[in-house]
Protein backbone atom coordinates (compact mmCIF):
# COMPACT_ATOMS: atom_id res chain seq x y z
CA UNK A 1 0.00 0.00 0.00
CA UNK A 2 1.28 3.43 -0.62
CA UNK A 3 0.39 6.82 1.74
CA UNK A 4 -0.05 10.06 0.82
CA UNK A 5 2.44 12.26 1.87
CA UNK A 6 2.46 14.42 4.78
CA UNK A 7 1.20 17.88 4.05
CA UNK A 8 4.00 20.48 4.98
CA UNK A 9 6.46 17.42 6.06
CA UNK A 10 10.10 16.83 4.86
CA UNK A 11 10.95 14.15 2.62
CA UNK A 12 12.22 12.56 5.94
CA UNK A 13 9.09 13.03 8.02
CA UNK A 14 7.21 11.43 4.83
CA UNK A 15 9.42 8.36 4.66
CA UNK A 16 9.23 7.93 8.81
CA UNK A 17 5.18 8.45 8.61
CA UNK A 18 4.80 5.82 5.60
CA UNK A 19 6.62 3.11 7.44
CA UNK A 20 4.89 3.87 10.66
CA UNK A 21 1.63 3.66 8.82
CA UNK A 22 2.84 0.50 6.52
CA UNK A 23 3.64 -1.25 10.13
CA UNK A 24 -0.03 -0.99 11.23
CA UNK A 25 -0.47 -4.24 9.48
CA UNK A 26 1.10 -6.11 11.86
CA UNK A 27 -2.15 -5.70 13.67
CA UNK A 28 -3.48 -7.65 10.77
CA UNK A 29 -1.16 -10.66 11.33
CA UNK A 30 -2.63 -13.16 13.24
CA UNK A 31 -0.52 -15.67 15.19
CA UNK A 32 -1.51 -19.46 16.67
CA UNK A 33 -1.79 -18.35 20.27
CA UNK A 34 -4.62 -18.17 22.25
CA UNK A 35 -5.03 -14.94 24.65
CA UNK A 36 -5.41 -16.36 28.17
CA UNK A 37 -9.05 -15.94 28.51
CA UNK A 38 -9.50 -18.54 25.37
CA UNK A 39 -11.76 -16.12 23.65
CA UNK A 40 -9.63 -15.62 20.13
CA UNK A 41 -5.93 -15.68 18.81
CA UNK A 42 -3.51 -13.16 19.24
CA UNK A 43 -2.32 -10.65 16.51
CA UNK A 44 1.52 -10.14 15.63
CA UNK A 45 1.66 -6.73 17.32
CA UNK A 46 0.07 -8.07 20.59
CA UNK A 47 2.90 -9.99 20.36
CA UNK A 48 5.42 -7.97 19.82
CA UNK A 49 3.99 -5.52 22.68
CA UNK A 50 3.39 -8.31 25.24
CA UNK A 51 7.57 -9.12 24.18
CA UNK A 52 8.53 -5.71 25.08
CA UNK A 53 7.03 -6.17 28.67
CA UNK A 54 8.66 -9.73 29.20
CA UNK A 55 11.51 -8.05 28.42
CA UNK A 56 11.49 -5.41 31.29
CA UNK A 57 9.83 -7.83 33.85
CA UNK A 58 12.23 -10.54 33.57
CA UNK A 59 15.50 -8.71 32.13
CA UNK A 60 16.94 -9.98 35.59
CA UNK A 61 17.13 -13.39 34.45
CA UNK A 62 19.05 -12.73 31.39
CA UNK A 63 22.60 -11.64 32.54
CA UNK A 64 23.90 -8.34 32.05
CA UNK A 65 21.87 -6.94 29.28
CA UNK A 66 21.16 -4.09 27.90
CA UNK A 67 17.47 -3.85 28.00
CA UNK A 68 17.12 -1.10 25.32
CA UNK A 69 18.83 -3.17 22.52
CA UNK A 70 16.49 -6.47 23.95
CA UNK A 71 13.49 -3.86 23.08
CA UNK A 72 14.79 -2.87 19.98
CA UNK A 73 14.60 -6.52 18.90
CA UNK A 74 11.37 -7.76 20.32
CA UNK A 75 9.34 -4.41 18.76
CA UNK A 76 11.37 -5.49 15.19
CA UNK A 77 11.47 -8.71 14.77
CA UNK A 78 8.08 -10.13 13.65
CA UNK A 79 7.63 -6.68 11.50
CA UNK A 80 8.50 -8.81 8.70
CA UNK A 81 5.32 -10.61 8.64
CA UNK A 82 3.09 -8.03 7.15
CA UNK A 83 4.50 -9.19 3.73
CA UNK A 84 5.86 -13.16 4.77
CA UNK A 85 2.90 -13.71 7.27
CA UNK A 86 3.14 -15.44 10.55
CA UNK A 87 5.04 -19.17 10.40
CA UNK A 88 4.09 -21.42 12.74
CA UNK A 89 7.25 -23.06 14.33
CA UNK A 90 5.84 -26.49 14.10
CA UNK A 91 5.17 -26.37 10.41
CA UNK A 92 7.90 -27.42 8.95
CA UNK A 93 6.84 -27.14 5.31
CA UNK A 94 7.11 -23.59 6.39
CA UNK A 95 9.92 -22.70 8.27
CA UNK A 96 11.92 -24.17 5.15
CA UNK A 97 11.14 -20.93 3.21
CA UNK A 98 10.57 -18.99 6.26
CA UNK A 99 14.03 -17.05 5.87
CA UNK A 100 13.84 -15.90 2.34
CA UNK A 101 10.38 -14.76 2.41
CA UNK A 102 11.35 -12.95 5.62
CA UNK A 103 14.75 -11.55 4.52
CA UNK A 104 12.87 -9.72 1.34
CA UNK A 105 10.03 -8.71 3.63
CA UNK A 106 13.20 -7.09 5.65
CA UNK A 107 14.48 -5.25 2.77
CA UNK A 108 11.36 -3.56 1.52
CA UNK A 109 10.02 -2.57 4.81
CA UNK A 110 13.07 -0.81 6.76
CA UNK A 111 14.01 0.48 3.40
CA UNK A 112 10.65 2.56 4.05
CA UNK A 113 13.33 4.65 6.76
CA UNK A 114 15.31 7.30 6.11
CA UNK A 115 18.73 5.80 5.50
CA UNK A 116 20.45 6.20 8.88
CA UNK A 117 17.29 4.83 10.73
CA UNK A 118 16.47 2.14 8.77
CA UNK A 119 20.19 0.62 9.08
CA UNK A 120 19.96 0.46 12.79
CA UNK A 121 16.48 -0.92 12.91
CA UNK A 122 17.47 -3.50 9.79
CA UNK A 123 20.49 -4.42 12.37
CA UNK A 124 18.22 -4.92 15.15
CA UNK A 125 16.47 -7.37 13.16
CA UNK A 126 19.25 -8.90 12.00
CA UNK A 127 20.79 -9.60 15.11
CA UNK A 128 17.63 -11.35 16.26
CA UNK A 129 17.82 -13.81 13.50
CA UNK A 130 21.35 -14.34 14.37
CA UNK A 131 21.14 -14.89 17.95
CA UNK A 132 24.95 -14.01 18.70
CA UNK A 133 24.83 -11.56 21.08
CA UNK A 134 23.33 -12.24 24.78
CA UNK A 135 20.79 -9.55 23.72
CA UNK A 136 19.27 -11.35 20.88
CA UNK A 137 19.59 -14.98 23.11
CA UNK A 138 17.51 -13.86 25.52
CA UNK A 139 14.90 -12.07 23.20
CA UNK A 140 14.85 -15.32 21.33
CA UNK A 141 14.06 -17.15 25.00
CA UNK A 142 11.33 -14.65 25.71
CA UNK A 143 9.71 -15.12 21.89
CA UNK A 144 9.52 -19.10 22.41
CA UNK A 145 8.65 -19.03 26.26
CA UNK A 146 5.40 -16.35 25.70
CA UNK A 147 3.60 -18.85 23.53
CA UNK A 148 4.56 -22.11 25.66
CA UNK A 149 2.98 -19.98 28.33
CA UNK A 150 -0.01 -19.15 27.02
CA UNK A 151 0.16 -22.94 26.20
CA UNK A 152 0.09 -24.05 29.15
CA UNK A 153 -2.09 -21.65 30.42
CA UNK A 154 -4.75 -22.25 27.83
CA UNK A 155 -5.06 -26.44 28.27
CA UNK A 156 -2.77 -26.43 25.44
CA UNK A 157 -4.83 -24.87 23.22
CA UNK A 158 -2.79 -24.58 19.72
CA UNK A 159 -0.59 -27.86 20.97
CA UNK A 160 -3.73 -29.70 20.75
CA UNK A 161 -5.49 -27.94 17.23
CA UNK A 162 -2.20 -28.85 15.64
CA UNK A 163 -1.47 -32.32 17.66
CA UNK A 164 2.19 -30.87 18.54
CA UNK A 165 4.04 -33.87 21.11
CA UNK A 166 6.64 -32.83 24.03
CA UNK A 167 9.05 -33.95 21.84
CA UNK A 168 8.54 -30.75 19.31
CA UNK A 169 7.68 -28.62 22.09
CA UNK A 170 11.09 -29.36 23.87
CA UNK A 171 13.27 -29.06 20.81
CA UNK A 172 11.72 -26.02 19.19
CA UNK A 173 12.21 -24.29 22.68
CA UNK A 174 15.43 -25.87 23.76
CA UNK A 175 17.39 -22.78 22.62
CA UNK A 176 15.86 -20.80 25.58
CA UNK A 177 18.78 -22.13 27.81
CA UNK A 178 21.10 -20.32 25.73
CA UNK A 179 19.17 -16.81 26.57
CA UNK A 180 18.45 -17.92 30.17
CA UNK A 181 18.98 -21.11 32.18
CA UNK A 182 16.40 -20.04 34.65
CA UNK A 183 13.84 -19.26 32.20
CA UNK A 184 14.63 -22.57 30.75
CA UNK A 185 13.93 -24.36 34.43
CA UNK A 186 10.90 -22.82 33.96
CA UNK A 187 9.78 -24.04 30.42
CA UNK A 188 10.36 -27.27 31.20
CA UNK A 189 8.90 -27.97 34.04
CA UNK A 190 5.86 -26.24 32.21
CA UNK A 191 6.02 -28.84 29.32
CA UNK A 192 6.15 -31.39 31.85
CA UNK A 193 3.05 -30.43 33.87
CA UNK A 194 1.51 -30.00 30.77
CA UNK A 195 2.28 -33.80 29.54
CA UNK A 196 0.96 -35.00 33.57
CA UNK A 197 -2.61 -33.01 32.81
CA UNK A 198 -3.03 -34.62 29.20
CA UNK A 199 -2.57 -30.92 27.65
CA UNK A 200 0.62 -32.07 25.37
CA UNK A 201 0.95 -35.27 23.61
CA UNK A 202 4.16 -37.47 25.08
Amino acid sequence: MTFQPVSGAGDRLSEQIEFLCAIDGLKRVQRQTTLLDGSRRENSAEHSWHLALYAIVLAEYGGDLDVGRVLRMVLVHDIVEIDAGDTYIYDEAGQATKQDRERRAADRLFALLPADQASRLRAAWDEFEERETPEARFAYAIDRLQPLLHNHRTGGSAWRRHRITSEQVHAKNAPIAAGSPRLWELARSLIEESVKRGDLGP
